[in-house]
């Protein structure tokens, strides 16, 4: 092992020699300046990361990385450098640091006396993870920062036995990396190399780009090398995929397939016991479950109650952390975790309740590809019905929501946690009805410009739950003012005659429905030969649940995928009785937009003394292609067109 080691010491020091301190200067010199890269507060000139991985799965990086300022912007983002990591898991040193001057002079950074270890910033998760911080200091445009560091460890957290063991991944044996090869600046030079023992065969993957590869074997080892030239820095577009899904990156792993995965998933946790009830837990499962008449009445009562009385709030555990998740004692007792615990907590009590249930893993916000790194961000529950087919629970992502799992995750991957294991899989669109949103209302313009009338608003799905925001994001005293404030937002003097909602502690009894009864002085301009209004309905009231209504349509053309927040169907309707008038003068022309996954349809029906106002939108999925852009965009400005566009009568 100690030749192995020299051989990589080796291996690191020779580039180093290759980016040595003359040949950095030049690389500064030549490598350009802001006018070059325009927009850019920054430049990475190299970007070397070297990775020797050891029989067990343990893995030693060196980064060795040079920044050139262009900017005042860039010289304030990088006055510090910071390294995360988790103590549970990975060690950092920096190494070295260096700053060019662009007056030629070279200042070495004191490791000694500026460099800091300390608590990482969090916010609802407490899991002790840590950030080493070099104060570089006052920068200027011109200048560039060498720097070097040493990590051992992984990502995640989990069992172990003494100080060298906490450094080896999960599965142990294995290793799997994902290296974005984009960048919010742009980099000259991005190098990444892997050396693994001989016997351990990687497979990998190059999305969304092109990488320049090698494969070589020396001193029994396998050794990787990818590297690009010129990264441009990426563009963004409002309501875009993750970067990981349309820009360059790498995944590899020496784990044979997702299934292998999923069997490990199973039985770490089995091993942990994880899921062992106790009998305070029993007795609250028999308890909740009082009345439910059938299977899914059971799943759906232990679901939200798992998800309405824990609180998320992540606390590291020591032992137990990462993929394991805390038994359903210690879950049931804090009632309080992170997504794991939840999932835990549910799986425990499904298990008490007679049925066989499991965990399984998912990224939130990104794609999982094929090869079977480990993309996962959020914990899930799954449970086997009784006519065998397998289906997934999401008591993180739904209190208060009358879904078991939230469609805000339709077309996402994951992984269940099987003792027979299972492929990687995704969820389903979710149908638009599922998630409808329905405003019916009836008024009544006076001669003195007055609208007098009433409307109903029901919603369900996930529609349902933004609708509720109303009452969920506030105290319960608050509730009532809020409903007003929708109302008010659109016709800031209407009177509210009447204000009736179902209770929102009810919410799983049924969907949300709110009755308004008002009056608007002055919603019509009535002068001595016009009658001026938008109908009330058309301006969108409660556009908290019309996610689409904020997309970003200055875009014309769109480069890559993006999504909305949840499929839909929106449905309005408006009887308006009018005032006598002579005929009309403006009336706004019908709107129709007809693609395969949006759909928009709104008219005006004039029948004398009678308006009718509808307007229907279909949104079909969550994510969508680039070519279903010109569809959903002028669904949107249709129905903008329909707020913002008056009616003209003649008295």
């Amino acid at each position: 092992m100690r030749k192995i080691l020299s051989t990589f010491l080796m291996i690191i020091l020779s580039v180093t020699y290759m980016y040595g301190q003359t040949d950095i200067q030049q690389q500064i010199a030549k490598s350009g300046g802001a006018s070059d890269y325009k927009g850019a507060h920054e430049l990475t000139i190299f970007d070397s990361t070297n990775v020797f991985v050891k029989e067990s799965g343990l893995s030693y990086v060196h980064v060795h990385s040079l920044t050139k300022i262009l900017d005042e912007q860039g010289a304030k983002t990088n006055n510090v450098y910071r390294v995360d990591y988790d103590p549970l898991s990975a060690h950092v040193d920096i190494l070295m640091a260096k700053i060019y001057r662009k007056n030629g002079t070279i200042e070495d950074i004191d490791i000694a006396s500026q460099v800091f270890d300390y608590a990482a910033p969090a916010r609802a998760i407490y899991w002790g993870a840590r950030q080493q911080m070099i104060q570089i200091g006052r920068l200027e445009p011109g200048d560039a920062i060498e720097i070097k560091y040493f990590r051992k460890g992984f990502t995640y957290a989990l069992l172990y036995d003494d100080d060298e063991s906490r450094f080896i991944p999960p599965m142990k044996g294995q290793f799997y990396d994902i290296i974005p090869f984009w960048s919010n600046h742009p980099i000259i030079k991005k190098v990444y190399e892997v050396s693994l023992p001989k016997d351990k065969l990687m497979q990998y993957k190059i999305y969304n780009g092109d990488l320049q590869s090698s494969f070589l074997i020396k001193e029994d080892r396998l050794h990787y090398h990818f590297e690009k030239e010129n990264i441009q820095a990426v563009k963004h577009e409002q309501g875009m995929l993750a970067n990981n899904d349309v820009f360059t990156k790498l995944l590899m792993s020496t784990s044979p397939d997702w299934e292998a995965k999923s069997m490990w998933f199973y039985g770490v946790n089995e091993d942990f016991g994880s899921f062992e009830s106790t009998p305070d837990i029993d007795k609250k499962v028999a308890e909740i479950l009082v009345g439910a008449e059938n299977e899914m009445d059971s799943i759906a009562a232990l679901t939200h109650w798992v998800a309405d009385n824990m609180r998320y709030s992540g606390i590291s555990m020591g032992e137990g952390e990462g993929y394991t998740l805390h038994n359903g004692e210690m879950n049931f007792t804090d009632r309080c975790g992170v997504c794991k615990d939840k999932a835990g907590l549910l799986i425990t009590m499904l298990r008490a309740a007679g049925f066989q249930s499991y965990a399984a893993m998912t990224m939130a916000g990104e794609r999982i590809d094929r090869i079977p790194a480990d993309q996962f961000n959020h914990s899930v529950t799954i449970v086997k019905k009784h006519d065998g087919t397998y289906m997934i629970l999401d008591p993180t992502w739904v209190p208060g929501v009358r879904e078991l799992w939230s469609s805000l995750e339709q077309q996402q991957n994951y992984l269940m946690g099987l003792p027979d294991g299972a492929d990687l899989m995704i969820t389903p669109v979710s149908p638009p009805e599922n998630h409808y949103l329905k405003i019916i209302g009836s008024s009544k313009i006076d001669d003195e410009g007055t609208l007098i009338g009433e409307f109903i608003v029901n919603a369900e799905g996930q529609s349902d739950a933004a609708v509720r925001g109303v009452f969920n994001y506030s105290q319960k005293a608050e509730w009532h003012k809020n409903v007003e404030k929708e109302l008010l937002r659109i016709a800031p003097n209407a009177i509210i005659k009447e204000l009736e909602y179902t209770k929102n502690e009810d919410y799983q009894k049924q969907p949300v429905l709110i009755q308004f009864e008002y009056e608007i002085p002055d919603f019509a301009l009535v002068t001595e030969h016009e009658i001026i209004f938008t109908p009330l309905l058309a301006k969108n009231i409660f556009a908290r649940a019309m996610s689409h209504l904020y997309a970003n349509t200055s875009i014309i053309e769109r480069e890559f995928p993006f999504r909305d927040r949840c499929s839909r169907l929106m449905e309005i309707k408006e009887d308006i009785k009018l005032p006598a008038y002579k005929k009309v003068i403006a009336l706004p022309t019908n709107e129709k937009v007809n693609g395969e996954h949006v759909q928009f349809e709104g008219k005006y029906i004039l029948d004398g003394r009678n308006l009718e106002l509808t307007e229907t939108a279909v949104y079909g999925k969550r994510i969508y292609d680039v070519s279903d852009w010109p569809y959903f965009r002028d669904a949107v400005l249709a129905q903008k067109k329909f707020a913002d566009q008056r009616i003209i009568l003649k008295r």
